[in-house]
């Protein structure tokens, strides 16, 4: 583990206790394949790891390789506005290979989203926070997706959800 990324903040998309012994932050976009591989191993660890530990998701939109990446992160963000990051998240992921503008309308009708606020994302409202997300990201060292950190320590061991456990667990053991 080394570099570093900004702390956990009330801006964050995070799930679990603030107070969880361990905090696992992925940097992703919703288009990339390696994010989508990562996706079910990563709902795995977290239930396998339950109230010890906080998830944390911040977008990394690899907009020159993925065409419509940086659209579904204002979707995730246009969801969060309303409460629904999580289920826009999953969704997104879940349905990675249809991820166009007319697609994510259809998705946002699922999700019961607002059109107005939906179409204000795609035109830029929550453009800040993605942009908050993808510097702390640089600042960070990611230079590619998905990218973990553990405790705010970047993480490039294994992927699978037994490695991942396993050094959460032991970093759960160290932090209590």
């Amino acid at each position: 583990m080394t570099r570093s990324v900004p702390p956990v903040s009330v801006g964050d998309h995070s799930i679990g206790s603030h107070n969880a012994l361990v905090t696992l932050i992925e940097y992703g976009d919703y288009e990339c394949p390696y994010c989508g591989e990562a996706y079910p191993v990563l709902k795995a660890v977290q239930q396998a790891m339950g109230m010890r530990l906080r998830f944390v998701f911040r977008n990394f939109p690899l907009v020159d390789m993925h065409p419509h990446a940086l659209r579904a992160a204002e979707f995730a963000e246009a969801a969060a506005i309303e409460g629904q990051f999580w289920a826009a998240h999953d969704l997104l992921y879940e349905h990675q290979n249809a991820l166009d503008d007319e697609s994510l309308i259809v998705y946002g009708d699922r999700l019961g989203l607002s059109r107005v606020g939906l179409l204000a994302a795609f035109e830029g409202s929550v453009d800040a926070k993605i942009r908050t997300d993808f510097s702390g990201g640089v600042y960070g060292g990611v230079n590619g997706t998905p990218c973990l950190f553990i405790n705010g320590a970047r993480y490039d061991g294994p992927r699978d959800v037994d490695s991942l456990v396993a050094v959460l667990d032991q970093m759960a053991r160290t932090s209590a």
